[in-house]
């Protein structure tokens, strides 16, 4: 069933937010297959940045009818240093959140960004404060991917305006795997207000608040927001994360821990809590069930009531630590708070199982991952310091992530069973960051005001911390 057929009058009569001033990318799903452009960008002076968001502005996508499938679109995303070079007010500056204002990079030890994972390692230009404006152009087919890209590159392609820091394609993987063999981007937040329909498994719609600036929370408010309200209303923030996937490294992990092909694929399902797939071990836990993973009805339609103890998805496996339901944990927190929008998108070469080679780990390919959230800073950095660099939450000790996780010299996974658990040895950090950085995703409006500010504001001295 398409996402059309699942939306009837009744959900459509029940839209709270306005879609109208929303950009697509916070509503619309990632489509299957997938093509795409992410365009990192430097403003070189406010007038013609500000000249640049006029002539783009046409151009992106809203949230309006998001589920008629089939259409490519644009989004923007501006980072704090694109924010001051456009001129933007030192009042309207200031109004925004402290990490966001310091930038990824700089909240390195908030978000545990060390060793591998640290700034310095970073490829440029992330981490640099020259990266100002991110478009994104996402497609179901190749040709509108050319025909969108091609929009949008007559925005700013031959314009002093700004100028292009790094071009990165993405998507077109066979099966839309990501860069580690499995389905992605299943169990999205239902969010409340959107004309959404939950799908089964998703639970109750989260509070629009928690993913759009100016609806109220899960606390029945609001969140602070920029100001004045035309920039802030209707806008989110993102964080971006670039990470190289050690392909080598992930399946040599998988030899040595698996004598055969069904071992191996079995220990890559725990490590996720999916079968390569999509199916949820929950409801397939022996073997791979395809047309499972395929169906958005059914794959993610469960919950870890009778699941505990982690003996069919192990506690401590990249899915349950994102996402833990109703797990009950030593440390108490209300799930909802804590979730986020993700869009991921996959670039270079597909996944090959019989890659080995520690050459394989540096290639140029892997994961962007862009986590959408009113609060994304705090949340990126509660996910990153408790759920995925930790495992006290899950009475884990220091498991991490096994997807995502930085990894340390001798680190463990437990995989929970009769009679006796298995613990593996040496897991090695299979995604490695490569760079991030904290945006703000203002609405069709506010890019309105963004590109009309007037020349004298521009010239005004902006005080900012």
């Amino acid at each position: 069933m398409s996402s059309e057929d699942r939306v009837g009058e009744d959900s459509r009569n029940c839209i709270a937010v306005d879609l109208h001033d929303i950009q697509a990318t916070i509503l619309r799903h990632r489509p299957e297959p997938y093509f795409g452009t992410h365009v990192f960008l430097h403003i070189n002076d406010a007038h013609g940045g500000r000249e640049f968001l006029r002539r783009l502005a046409p151009h992106i996508g809203s949230a309006a009818d998001w589920w008629k499938a089939g259409d490519a679109w644009i989004a923007v995303a501006i980072s704090y240093p694109g924010l001051v070079a456009l001129g933007v007010p030192g009042d309207s500056l200031r109004s925004f959140p402290e990490a966001f204002r310091a930038g990824m990079a700089a909240r390195a030890e908030e978000l545990h960004d060390y060793g591998a994972n640290d700034p310095k390692n970073w490829e440029r230009p992330f981490g640099s404060g020259q990266i100002h404006v991110q478009v994104s152009i996402v497609s179901p087919t190749e040709d509108k991917w050319h025909r969108t890209m091609e929009t949008a590159r007559q925005q700013y392609e031959g314009f002093s305006g700004v100028t292009v820091l790094l071009i990165q394609d993405f998507g077109a993987q066979p099966g839309s795997l990501n860069s580690l063999g499995y389905k992605d981007s299943i169990g999205q937040p239902a969010i409340e207000g959107s004309g959404v329909e939950p799908l089964p498994g998703q639970g109750r719609p989260i509070k629009a608040g928690e993913f759009i600036l100016s609806y109220p929370g899960e606390a029945g408010v609001p969140l602070a927001m920029p100001q004045p309200d035309t920039l802030g209303r209707n806008g989110t923030y993102v964080g971006l994360r670039k990470y190289q996937s050690r392909v080598g490294a992930f399946n040599r992990f998988l030899r040595e821990n698996g004598q055969n092909d069904e071992e191996r694929e079995l220990l890559a399902a725990k490590l996720v809590g999916r079968w390569r797939s999509g199916a949820p071990l929950t409801l397939a836990p022996a073997k791979d069930d395809a047309a499972l993973g395929e169906d958005p009805h059914r794959n993610n339609d469960f919950t870890y009531a009778n699941d505990p103890q982690g003996k069919q998805v192990p506690l401590g496996c990249h899915m349950r630590r994102m996402n833990p339901r109703d797990t009950k944990m030593p440390v108490l927190t209300d799930v909802n708070i804590h979730r986020l929008i993700r869009r991921s998108t996959t670039y270079g070469a597909p996944y090959d199982a019989n890659t080995i080679s520690e050459l394989d780990d540096e290639g140029a390919r892997g994961i962007y991952f862009l986590f959408i959230s009113a609060k994304a800073m705090s949340t990126l950095e509660f996910l990153q310091q408790d759920w995925i660099n930790d495992g006290t939450f899950m009475n884990l000790g220091s498991e991490r992530d096994p997807l995502v996780g930085l990894q340390e010299e001798r680190n463990t996974f437990t995989i929970p069973k009769e009679p006796v658990r298995r613990r593996i040895h040496d897991i090695e950090t299979f995604n490695v960051l490569r760079g991030g950085e904290y945006l703000f995703m203002p609405s069709l409006s506010a890019l309105k005001w963004l590109a009309g500010l007037n020349a004298e504001a521009a010239e005004r001295p902006a005080r900012h911390g």
